[in-house]
């Protein structure tokens, strides 16, 4: 029996599918998001503290995550 080079990849686990690209730069990019939407909220210190340090781990994390394979 020959693999045919077109042939469809078999099913992998929960986690190949997931540490892929395209999940991890959605999340990344809903991050920086985030932490922008922190920056710019009037209500909670907090949130505003932390905002610089959010944008900052979502940025660093898409950096990271485009050099992941397709």
């Amino acid at each position: 029996m020959s693999i045919e080079a077109n042939s469809p990849m078999p099913a992998g686990s929960f986690a190949d599918r997931i540490l892929r690209r395209g999940p991890l730069e959605a999340i990344a990019t809903t991050i920086i998001a985030a932490g922008v939407v922190m920056l710019m909220q009037p209500f909670l210190l907090t949130l505003y503290s932390w905002s610089f340090a959010t944008t900052l781990f979502g940025t660093v994390m898409f950096t990271i995550v485009s050099k992941v394979r397709e």
